[in-house]
């Protein structure tokens, strides 16, 4: 697999990962109940992607001093892309959440600890599908032509689903989790587990960690071919991509009290999905090229976005 990262670049991302994990457990104890305001969340996902940006640009200062300006913008310009393709598809991430957290009714002070449980598998589940794609595309180069038509597929199901929600009590693992495991009936503070009369019982709360974690499984199919459509440097893939999914939990709160006045935000989504899967597929015959592929999943973005909020004005005043 050829890179760009050496070993104390892979090993510098690794300490910035740990640090920010460290500094939200530990200084600002994000494992403990706390109900996370409007401004908390706004003020850590800004700091995200300010972290993220600063990463960029030491990335390409280092390359236009080692490797030449060429490499650092193109290689730059892919991280920014992978980060804006993961952060964008992982809004639907924050979308289920909010309703695994409705369904089990898990109040938001709760929800913090579960989330950041969640980010966790999240970073060490990606980093491992990512090093496997690399490695399968480096030696079965056809693979893309199939991640290209799962994306395109995922996105027409994506529209053509977009109304329907998924029944969580159906779930076979969760129904497999209650045949074998005692099940408390109410939540119990932030434990996943009690003592009840000598039976250790889990609680709801472990029911609804188990159900994010499943859902990261689920959209980590989808989010990762489609950046290996940007780069398939495992460096640039699995930097854009964590960073993006560190910032994740930020991001639920702070659409936690306005997730429904993106209610067109799916379709915008269900495109990036079908125009990388696109790109995929003729990318022997036409190479478009990472700033046009920017430019346009930026530009879905903005429109899906404002077309919801227009959407969502004239309802509220017809209503």
């Amino acid at each position: 697999m050829e890179s760009i990262g050496t070993w104390w670049m892979w090993a510098a991302f690794a300490a910035i990962v740990l640090a920010m994990l460290a500094l939200d457990l530990l200084v600002f104890k994000g494992g403990e109940k706390h109900r996370v305001s409007l401004r908390e969340a706004a003020g850590w996902s800004l700091a995200w992607v300010a972290v993220s940006m600063l990463f960029a640009g030491a990335l390409w200062w280092y390359l236009d001093g080692s490797v030449g300006r060429a490499v650092a913008n193109e290689q730059t310009l892919a991280f920014v892309t992978g980060y804006l393709v993961e952060k964008s598809l992982a809004v639907d991430n924050v979308f289920v959440w909010m309703m695994i957290f409705s369904f089990f009714a898990v109040p938001l002070e709760l929800q913090r600890r579960v989330l950041l449980y969640g980010i966790v598998g999240a970073i060490a589940l990606r980093t491992v599908m990512i090093f496997a794609g690399s490695w399968l595309i480096t030696e079965f180069h056809w693979l893309l032509y199939v991640f290209g038509a799962f994306l395109v597929i995922t996105g027409i199901k994506m529209v053509l689903f977009a109304d329907h929600d998924p029944d969580l009590a159906k779930n076979p693992l969760i129904r497999w989790i209650r045949g074998h495991y005692p099940i408390t009936e109410r939540l119990e503070g932030e434990r996943f587990f009690v003592m009840r009369d000598g039976v250790r019982m889990a609680t709801p709360l472990l029911l609804a960690l188990v159900l994010v974690e499943i859902s990261d499984v689920i959209f980590a199919v989808d989010s990762i071919p489609a950046i290996f459509a940007i780069t398939t440097d495992p460096f640039i893939v699995l930097t854009s991509n964590l960073f993006a999914i560190l910032g994740l939990r930020a991001m639920y709160f702070l659409l936690a009290d306005l997730g429904n006045r993106f209610s067109l935000l799916k379709y915008g989504l269900a495109a990036i999905l079908v125009f990388i899967g696109s790109k995929m597929l003729i990318v022997e015959w036409v190479k478009i090229p990472v700033l046009v592929s920017l430019g346009v999943v930026a530009t879905i973005l903005a429109i899906s976005v404002v077309a919801s909020l227009y959407h969502t004005t004239n309802r509220q005043q017809s209503a």
